[in-house]
């Protein structure tokens, strides 16, 4: 559970909501955190993955045929969806349950399954009703704060619980989610999803991004006399410069050109003055406002907020998609730096990849992770010379089974299968 401090100036109506849960993200580790209920969704994947072409700028691509890359993946989401998605609570919910993190459903899950199923359209025949589902589901969960955006956590009977506020990583997701279902599905149907989007994303923008900065907050909670300390924090795993991209081009605002850039400035900084051979992220930045560094100690979860962990390991992921999505040079160049430093720091062998690393990539956890290992693939494929590394890392994450207690891990490897073998949309 999130190990978050007390802040006495909050005003009443919202203390309980961001005391508890202060909706950065979830907080993972190796071990459950919560009974499995049982599934109530069929777990059949009939049709096969169309072709689909490489991302727009990748260098490399698994040597793997494409059908075996399909069979990989349709295997994988049906185990995936068999595990984690439920309808337990409501006929027209579907959610996707979390039994590694602090609440069994949080927003964070929901982001993912929406990205998810939108993406498997071509897969599944279930996929749009269950997006669908995960939708209403996201709708009928509001944040206290901004409605336009989802509370961040529920416990096993789909209750908000301390979660009541904003998470910002579900919110980017959703909102891009639903860019992904207006592109595979329309939005003529049931829903509006592009309209949806677009109200989403302008709602991210008014209360997930910091005025000053114009980096990505921590939630809607964050506020100058609330949380004067968090409130001048970010999270690089919420860095997602794709998703900016696509709420410039869904919204022709080109505020998100600047949100972008004010990121890629950061990831730059960080890397050269605080990991200059790893190139690593820490879980969280402070002092934003004046001289951002890696956290210090203990400032959101726990004494690794300042290193790369249970959050920052999706950073490869995030920055790398971007890489071979819309090959700019500085995100090439951050993800080749990740990327240099795993292959060489492991041998090529991503059976060494540890679960977490001080900046200096020195580990200070032991034990195999998917959390940890798949992200590099994404940053692998923007590097010309990385052909055997990502080949070693593919077979790896195809050998890695879907552990039922353990979502976190499952629904990143999933998204990376998905992209490291072009499958899906581009947006």
């Amino acid at each position: 559970m999130r190990g978050v401090r007390s802040m006495t100036t909050l005003p009443v109506a919202v203390a309980a909501a961001v005391t508890l849960t202060a909706s950065a993200g979830i907080a993972h580790s190796a071990a459950p955190a919560a009974e499995s209920p049982s599934s109530g969704v069929g777990t059949t994947v009939t049709s096969s993955i169309a072709d689909s072409p490489a991302r727009p700028s990748a260098l490399l691509s698994p040597s793997a045929s494409a059908a075996d890359q399909e069979a990989a993946i349709a295997e994988f989401y049906t185990d995936w969806k068999s595990a984690f998605v439920r309808n337990d609570c409501q006929d027209d919910w579907y959610h996707v349950y979390s039994p590694d993190a602090y609440e069994p459903y949080v927003a964070e899950g929901q982001g993912y399954g929406l990205v998810i199923t939108a993406q498997m359209a071509d897969v599944d025949p279930e996929a749009q009703q269950l997006f669908d589902g995960i939708l209403q589901y996201v709708l009928d969960h509001p944040s206290a704060l901004d409605p336009d955006l989802m509370a961040g956590a529920q416990d096993l009977s789909c209750n908000t619980t301390g979660g009541q506020d904003s998470a910002t990583d579900g919110d980017l997701d959703i909102a891009y989610g639903l860019l992904l279902a207006d592109a595979v599905w329309g939005s003529e149907g049931v829903h509006d999803y592009h309209a949806l989007a677009v109200r989403r994303i302008d709602a991210i923008k008014r209360s997930e991004v910091h005025p000053d900065t114009r980096l990505m907050e921590l939630g809607d909670w964050a506020h100058p006399e609330w949380t004067p300390e968090l409130y001048w924090g970010s999270r690089p795993s919420d860095w997602m410069l794709g998703h900016f991209r696509a709420f410039r081009e869904a919204t022709g605002d080109s505020d998100w050109d600047t949100i972008r850039i004010a990121h890629q400035d950061l990831i730059e900084t960080l890397q050269q003055d605080y990991a200059p051979d790893t190139g690593l992220l820490p879980d969280f930045v402070q002092d934003t406002g004046t001289d951002p560094k890696p956290a210090q100690g203990q400032f959101l979860e726990s004494d690794t907020d300042g290193y790369f962990s249970w959050n920052a390991c999706r950073t490869p992921w995030r920055i790398g998609v971007d890489a071979v999505e819309s090959g700019d040079p500085r995100s090439v160049a951050a993800a080749q730096r990740m990327d240099e430093w795993i292959k060489q720091s492991t041998g090529g062998d991503p059976n060494q990849i540890g679960s977490g690393y001080r900046l200096d990539g020195t580990r200070y956890a032991t034990g195999s992770d998917a959390a940890f290992f798949a992200p590099f693939a994404v940053a692998a494929m923007s590097n010309p010379e990385s052909q055997q590394w990502l080949d070693a890392l593919w077979a790896k994450i195809v050998a890695t089974e879907v552990d039922p207690d353990t979502y976190y891990a499952a629904s990143i490897q999933l998204q990376v299968m998905l992209i490291v073998s072009g499958t899906g949309v581009t947006l």
